[in-house]
């Protein structure tokens, strides 16, 4: 029977007269993945860093293994077995030194560790570590050029070097692929197994269902409510986290009949069945399922990536046969990508150039860029957007994940289109920033379509004026976005019966 490895009982903490946490109680046991869900300001980071020994409470108490526990600090929580994992990969990671001495960094910093480091003995001992949580990658990579999902895994290695007894992983999957997700998941269940007590901080439906054994929403400060193995009511949960169902949101559907983009028997695949699809003019679409569904491939047939097994489409009436992703922007199509880190981020540029990237000829004259009209048009941008930064001159790698989001979002809307794809616009940010992004999204939608790939239902929800579901490649289900049923839409979705 799992006992509790962490308990906390009656947490208070205030920053002035701003009380965050009021009186929270939670425990964490042994070979149990506990999820905790809250919105923005619901007290969640707070609570974290009381448990890491960054704050203190100012009422409560916590004890670890059954005794006391009160940590001096970040370190003498690391020291007694609680670990974090930080939703800031490079906060876990060093990027300039190399993967061995990443994973073995705590042995060479410890107390009476040898002023000399034998090379060969180092990485020999690292990859011992990187084979028992199956990474492949060459000990002596440099981490800063290895991918998102790779510096994920070797935070979480260093952290299981240290042999925790609790592991908190805040918002893991916010920049990995589906693949990678995968990957991830299956270490967490190893890590279940040996009998890590797991916190998991997140809302991702999809992350939730595959590994939670406990669910625990925060709303304002305090525990809104619990849902044990027997009783995994994601929908409750979301509710009680919000105060509201999940399908109450603030949207009047726009529903118009004025077609910009028809599909036409289009089959995605090779032996996929074929579906019909319009888009109208001022309508926001949102196109769910799971992975494998055909969400990417359609956007890609769209955005002239991939050319589809069958069917036609027609853009504003005329025949539409994309050959690229340029020939899709010349005819007033574009397309966000997902994965901005690896598709959409110049590290190397400020946020002006990365925003403008794609219409640079746009602000040039005789091959040089007005940088006037540029930065105005940016700097506009940035504002209406919300993007948190002292100017357009800021290089991007400088903003938070949910902003750069924001100006790869914003790209695409410095310049009128008929057609805009966001393909997973909300990765990688909080809810905080996913309801920015969202509504400047309809604010500005009137003068084109908009069609937006996401795979959480809630994202769908909080977007669109109509959601549409693909089911291994087949168009499923349409919904206006009103007086929805959820159940329907969830079994349209896994391809399961309604209850």
């Amino acid at each position: 029977m799992s006992s509790a490895v962490l308990s906390v009982e009656g947490a208070r903490k205030s920053f002035g007269v701003n009380e965050v946490l009021k009186g929270i109680d939670l425990s964490l046991t042994t070979g149990t993945v506990t999820v905790l869900m809250g919105a923005n300001g619901a007290g969640k980071s707070t609570l974290v860093k009381i448990i890491c020994g960054i704050h203190s409470f100012d009422a409560g108490s916590m004890e670890l293994d059954g005794v006391d526990y009160v940590p001096a600090g970040a370190a003498d929580a690391l020291l007694k077995g609680v670990i974090a994992v930080h939703q800031n990969i490079d906060d876990g990671v060093v990027p300039d030194l190399d993967v061995a001495t990443n994973l073995m960094l705590d042995q060479l910093t410890k107390s009476g560790a040898s002023t000399f480091v034998r090379d060969r003995e180092l990485r020999k001992q690292a990859a011992k570590i990187a084979q028992s949580m199956d990474l492949t990658m060459d000990v002596r990579t440099r981490v800063s050029d290895l991918n998102v999902a790779d510096r994920q895994m070797i935070a979480i290695a260093r952290a299981m070097a240290r042999s925790p007894k609790v592991l908190i992983l805040d918002e893991p999957t916010s920049s990995l692929s589906a693949s990678e997700a995968k990957r991830l998941f299956t270490l967490i269940d190893r890590l279940r197994d040996q009998g890590v007590a797991i916190l998991y901080i997140s809302h991702r439906m999809s992350d939730i269902r595959r590994i939670a054994d406990r669910i625990v929403s925060m709303r304002d400060g305090q525990v809104s409510g619990i849902f044990e193995s027997d009783n995994l009511d994601y929908e409750g949960a979301v509710t009680a986290m919000l105060g509201h169902k999940m399908t109450e949101v603030d949207i009047t559907p726009n529903v118009v009949d004025a077609p910009i983009l028809e599909l036409k028997n289009i089959s995605l695949k090779p032996n996929w069945p074929a579906f019909n699809m319009i888009a109208n003019k001022g309508e926001v679409i949102a196109v769910t399922g799971l992975l494998g569904s055909g969400k990417s491939q359609l956007a890609d047939v769209i955005f002239g990536l991939k050319k589809p097994a069958g069917g036609t489409m027609q853009l504003d009436g005329k025949a539409y046969e994309p050959t690229s992703a340029s020939a899709a922007i010349g005819a007033g199509v574009f397309m966000s990508p997902k994965d901005r880190g690896n598709n959409g981020v110049v590290r190397a540029f400020n946020i002006a150039d990365n925003m403008s990237l794609p219409f640079l000829r746009a602000f040039s004259k005789l091959s040089l860029i007005r940088n006037r009209q540029q930065r105005n048009a940016t700097t506009d941008m940035i504002n209406q957007i919300g993007i948190v930064c002292q100017s357009d001159e800021d290089l991007i790698g400088t903003l938070s994940g949910g902003n750069q989001q924001k100006v790869m979002i914003g790209r695409w809307l410095l310049k009128p289109c008929q057609v805009l794809l966001l393909d997973e616009p909300f990765q990688g940010v909080d809810i905080g920033a996913r309801r920015d992004i969202g509504q400047h999204i309809r604010d500005t939608a009137s003068d084109r379509t908009t069609i937006v790939f996401v795979a959480e239902i809630d994202e769908a929800i909080e977007i669109a004026d109509r959601i549409v579901v693909l089911n291994e490649g087949s168009l499923v289900g349409e919904h206006n976005n009103q007086n929805l049923n959820l159940g329907a839409l969830i079994a349209q979705i896994t391809g399961e019966k309604a209850a």
